[in-house]
């Protein structure tokens, strides 16, 4: 974050000197403040997320709230999204601030222990505050392509710039490029932690690996329709996949997440916790 945050003050001083480097600080402030306080009321809202409660009898409910307590967390709010399309996702500033939302399509293919390893997968992420940080890098990393788009039809005010075609010729296609690569880097380890997080949380390792090989194919029969790209880090499995989306994936490649969920599962601390549990 603070690589992201130093290389968009570079960008906006190289393109607008001292006042664009100004510029690009509030820029970066205020984007900040936006995404912590008001990212998950425009994410529910755009999807059309529907909250369920413990009197509407809905199983997520049911499942996450035995997940919230295994885990000592707060309880956050459920949401149901209207969509065919298998997958999930959490948002929300902090843990006691948090929402996690399951689709339509996700409920109907997956049994439970496997909706269990999936939202406690989630609930990680709300533990670990990962919605705040993906969200940020995901803001600076669209800031700095925007930034970079502002020098390259409003021109360079730098004089280095004007007399080095080649440092601008690395702003305007290397910037937005490195930026999306950081923001992928800090995705995907949220990721792994996020199943390690979920498989301690559940105590079903198997079942979220299966879980995700499940939702995989979904999506790719299903892919969800009329949502932004940007949002991509929060689901669990790359809503869009395939082409360009497939290349610049936010997502680790789920046979490396599979492989490692296995490898918890055969290790001699989650063999002794079974071993306990039993």
């Amino acid at each position: 974050m603070t690589l992201l945050t130093v290389f968009f003050v570079w960008i906006g001083g190289q393109i607008g000197g001292q006042q664009g480097l100004v510029i690009a600080f509030v820029m970066a402030a205020v984007m900040n403040l936006g995404a912590y306080w008001f990212s998950d009321k425009m994410v529910l809202r755009q999807y059309r997320a529907n909250e369920v409660g413990p009197e509407s009898n809905s199983r997520l409910y049911d499942i996450v709230q035995k997940l919230v307590d295994n885990a000592k967390m707060p309880m956050p709010k459920v949401y149901v999204v209207p969509t065919n399309s298998p997958n999930a996702f959490a948002t929300g500033r902090n843990p006691n601030h948090a929402a996690v939302c399951a689709t339509d399509g996700i409920l109907q293919i997956l049994d439970d222990d496997e909706l269990e390893g999936v939202m406690a997968h989630e609930l990680t992420h709300v533990k670990n505050r990962d919605i705040l940080t993906s969200t940020i890098a995901a803001t600076f990393a669209g800031a700095i392509t925007m930034v970079t788009r502002m020098g390259m039809y409003g021109g360079n005010r730098s004089s280095n710039n004007r007399s080095n075609p080649l440092l601008s010729i690395l702003m305007l296609i290397g910037a937005p490029l490195a930026a999306t690569a950081i923001r992928m880097l800090i995705s995907r380890t949220r990721e792994y932690s996020a199943d390690a997080g979920g498989s301690e949380i559940s105590g079903k390792p198997l079942s979220l690996a299966s879980a995700l090989k499940k939702l995989h194919n979904g999506v790719q029969r299903k892919p969800m329709l009329g949502a932004n790209p940007a949002h991509s880090h929060m689901f669990i499995i790359n809503p869009f996949l395939g082409g360009m989306q497939k290349m610049f994936a936010t997502h680790p490649p789920m046979e490396e997440r599979v492989r490692r969920l296995e490898e918890i599962a055969n290790s001699r601390q989650y063999q002794n916790r079974e071993y306990l549990d039993s």
